[in-house]
């Protein structure tokens, strides 16, 4: 599996649009626990359904996206975060070591 980089509002109207499920992963690149986050959810990856899609957003790179993504998506800024979409709501909101691809499984089965 790979991300799609988040770098745009237009690719959030996208997600948004989007039938089907993704996942927004939310990364801080200066934070220890952030990094550990994506590290452990990148080995387990494989878990998921094929059909979902994965993004990324840098957060430092980009704040006022994260800031959309929260309003978008009626959730409070977490870093990491991880975003369940599906049809356009999201379904799970998981943060720092909550963050687990088996309850993402879980909730799209």
């Amino acid at each position: 599996m790979n991300w799609t980089l988040i770098e745009s509002a237009d690719q959030l109207e996208n997600i948004k649009q989007k039938a089907g499920k993704s996942i927004i992963f939310k990364h801080s690149t200066r934070c220890s626990i952030s990094m550990m986050a994506k590290k452990r959810f990148e080995l387990e990856w494989d878990m998921l359904p094929k059909d979902v899609s994965l993004y990324f957003l840098d957060l430092i790179k980009h704040r006022e996206l994260s800031n959309q993504i929260a309003a978008d998506f009626h959730v409070h800024h977490q870093s990491p975060q991880m975003l369940l979409i599906q049809n356009g709501e999201c379904i799970l909101d998981q943060s720092h070591g909550e963050i687990s691809v088996e309850e993402a499984v879980s909730v799209l089965v």
